[in-house]
């Protein structure tokens, strides 16, 4: 019995153990509401309009030269523009993004996840707090390119397809 009942402790200690793991692990995720390292204490806002951002979602991360220094807090939709306004949470420790930068919604691969890369620019004066990072570029949408790829082949082959019904 005295064994039992020390392996019926050991196993509580451990599943306890677990769930606080789980727990500080969850307030150590990017973009989580528990977040010991909150958006607020460590890093400053800019905002981004993009046409189309495709899949793009909040907790993205956002990157220069492959090194992420940020991550996307919001995605909506702007009715007066019509155009997607991204909010960026960008790390204190990188405040000398030039404000001419360019944002890009990018592709991790080929049918990777969306993220934000920045591309610094020549200014010498840096975005803040608030800014608005006015050169996009929106995310290059795979079925448009590919249907433009079939387009162009169509018409380089002089529409075989239509050529060949008539005949």
């Amino acid at each position: 019995m005295p064994a039992n009942r020390s392996l019926e402790i050991g196993t509580g200690l451990f599943v306890l153990l677990g769930f606080a793991a789980l727990a500080f692990l969850t307030t150590q995720l990017p973009g989580s509401r528990l977040s010991v390292a909150s958006k607020t204490d460590r890093s400053y806002e800019v905002t981004a309009r993009f046409d189309n951002v495709g899949d793009l979602k909040s907790g993205a991360p956002v990157t220069m030269a492959g090194v992420t220094v940020g991550r996307v807090t919001s995605v909506r939709y702007d009715t007066t523009e019509y155009k997607a306004v991204v909010e960026l949470a960008i790390q204190n420790q990188y405040s000398r993004i030039p404000d001419d930068s360019w944002a890009a919604v990018e592709t991790s691969g080929l049918l990777g996840a969306k993220y934000v890369g920045l591309d610094p620019g020549g200014s010498e004066t840096y975005l803040t707090d608030k800014s608005t990072i006015e050169n996009t570029q929106s995310a290059v949408v795979l079925e448009k390119l590919i249907n433009r790829l079939f387009a162009a082949f169509a018409s380089k082959s002089g529409g075989s397809d239509s050529e060949e019904k008539k005949k």
